[in-house]
């Protein structure tokens, strides 16, 4: 398959142009034309790209890409090492950010919510954060526990251990995203990492908050998504998941 087939595909699939993002979304290194295998994972890092070299693959598929705004634009230094590696080895970069944490069948969000056994939607439109009530309620460190287990990781409870009927979401670095989940009566909130401020948020506007870790709350998206596209296009796909406590 064409690798601009395939980011056409993705493109439409994820209405990636819809978005208002901190980076492009897309192909972002176009290193060959024909696609066999993707791998996938969450961020591009050299660690990464070298895992990729390894399974021999065409295309490297991550939610964390490269070409952040604000950043320097200057392939050098380390995104330089990173780059050269992929256009040595002939392997092209397809990054999906916000896409990927929004849609509803691959998305990164929907992916939390049915490992917590969830069928959670967007609290409203245009925004990132899902949520659903619990057919059981249970304590908040309880719920934590048993993230904890889903995702490997210990999870950090924020604020008061209360009793959680509601419980809103919203994977990554959206802990600034806890006023909003308060807002609209939530009692429990999930993200990946926390601020300073968020300790005083969580007990000032009582919602217990449970920081369950970057890296650890977005491994579904582009997992799904690789599997999508094999199935799809009868493509070959690894996914691979590097350790990152953060």
């Amino acid at each position: 398959m064409d690798i601009r087939q395939l980011a056409a595909w993705c493109d439409d699939f994820l209405g990636a142009a819809g978005f208002e993002d901190y980076c492009p979304n897309g192909l972002q290194v176009e290193a060959s034309v024909e696609v066999r295998r993707i791998v996938s994972g969450v961020t591009a890092s050299l660690q990464l790209i070298e895992a990729a070299i390894e399974l021999h693959a065409d295309v490297l598929l991550v939610h964390h890409g490269y070409f952040w705004r604000g950043e320097s634009p200057l392939l050098t230094g380390m995104k330089g090492r990173r780059v050269r590696q992929l256009m040595t080895h002939g392997i092209s970069l397809l990054a999906y950010h916000l896409p990927l944490d929004a849609h509803p069948e691959v998305g990164n969000n929907a992916g939390l919510g049915r490992a917590l056994g969830l069928q959670g939607a967007p609290l409203a439109d245009k925004t990132l954060v899902w949520g659903s009530g619990l057919a059981s309620p249970q304590p908040a460190s309880v719920l934590a526990d048993r993230l904890g287990a889903t995702l490997q990781r210990p999870v950090d409870l924020i604020g008061e251990d209360r009793v959680i009927e509601r419980l809103a979401w919203c994977t990554g670095a959206a802990q600034g995203y806890i006023t909003e989940a308060a807002a609209a009566g939530f009692d429990g909130f999930i993200s990946g990492e926390v601020s300073e401020q968020t300790y005083h948020q969580a007990h000032e506007l009582g919602i217990s908050y449970l920081a369950a870790g970057h890296h650890a709350t977005e491994r579904f998206g582009v997992r799904a998504l690789g599997e999508r596209l094999a199935a799809q296009f009868g493509l070959q796909h690894d996914y691979v998941d590097l350790k990152n406590p953060v």
